[in-house]
């Protein structure tokens, strides 16, 4: 008589098991005497009948439904199995765990700027946490029409709603529209709040929330570099002179050609520069500091009735005479 009473028995367990799957019915099959309850790490088994939540069990192990299960239930604590005659109920399977999904945007989004009216085209990516917390909403709202649930499925509502929040957060929290890096926290705080609540009705939470980069349109990234460059060098002719060095240096300007021959001049020309303005302002310092009269140069004549020794004019000696002898230019 055991046999027959047992034949039909089952076990009640999640028997299509994946990662990404956060819940999955067991349901349209009727719950023998002496079927079993399996119940794995990570999982909730929810017993439900007619959309109402008869029990949940969350310790993983193998139950024996009518001793272990049916006293623990609201409403059917007192089933008795019949001969022939089961108990209909649906069991949902529900996967405990934080899920980690990637997200990026899927077109750009023009962020309102001064600088480009028409909008600053901004891309996004990221990661997104969530889990399962209201499973009596989650009953109502989805388990009541699927079989399962896939996280594609909460990726898609989340992404459809992403980009009005990204501009909407970039809008409010970023302080350098060329930096938005550096408020990312900010920004992300924002929309996973705001994410909490889309969700919240489907009995599911947004645990987290992080924004990995933004990424610019080309030309734009290629300027925001630029800048960085020149603001590291100081200033655009000391970022010359450094670009050059570093071309010669790395080989890409080489000996032998007119790159190299016009790179050595314009080197030379700017040490040359260099060592002129170090001359003039030494010379200049020191005449300026300097009391003491200098003496007169060459042989001219500083008063008195010294006579030069060559004539200014011809340049033909002159022996002490006060006219020249051979122009007749004065002398003296």
């Amino acid at each position: 008589m055991g046999f027959f009473r047992n034949q039909f028995a089952n076990v009640v367990e999640w028997d299509e098991f994946r990662d990404d799957m956060i819940f999955w019915k067991w349901s349209n099959k009727e719950i023998k005497k002496g079927s079993k309850l399996v119940i794995r790490a990570g999982q909730d088994a929810v017993f439900v009948n007619n959309g109402k939540i008869e029990g949940i069990f969350k310790d993983e192990g193998v139950y024996n439904i009518d001793s272990e299960i049916i006293p623990f239930l609201s409403t059917l604590k007192g089933f008795k199995f019949g001969f022939n005659s089961g108990m209909r109920v649906e069991v949902l399977f529900v996967n405990t765990k934080e899920f980690t999904v990637r997200w990026g945007t899927q077109n750009p989004v023009l962020i309102p700027t001064p600088q480009l009216p028409g909008g600053m085209p901004i891309r996004a990516n990221g990661t997104f946490n969530f889990k399962v917390s209201d499973y009596v909403t989650l009953i109502d709202k989805i388990a009541g029409i699927k079989n399962s649930y896939l996280v594609e499925d909460v990726k898609i509502r989340i992404t459809s709603v992403l980009d009005q929040l990204l501009m909407k957060w970039i809008s409010r929290e970023g302080k350098d529209m060329f930096n938005l890096q550096a408020n990312a926290d900010d920004i992300a705080r924002g929309i996973r709040d705001d994410l909490d609540m889309q969700v919240m009705d489907n009995g599911i939470s947004i645990t987290g929330f992080q924004v990995m980069s933004f990424n610019y349109p080309k030309e734009i990234q290629d300027m925001i570099t630029k800048t960085a460059s020149h603001e590291m060098i100081g200033n655009l002719q000391k970022y010359q002179q450094v670009s050059m060095t570093d071309g010669i240096a790395s080989g890409k300007v080489q000996g032998g050609g007119a790159a190299s021959d016009m790179a050595g001049m314009m080197m030379g020309m700017n040490l040359a520069n260099e060592m002129m303005k170090n001359m003039n302002q030494n010379g200049g310092s020191s005449s300026s500091g300097s009391n003491t009269p200098q003496p007169p140069s060459g042989g001219a004549a500083s008063g008195g009735g010294q006579k030069p020794n060559f004539c200014p004019n011809c340049g033909t000696k002159n022996e002490g005479a006060n006219f020249c002898p051979n122009c007749g230019q004065k002398l003296g």
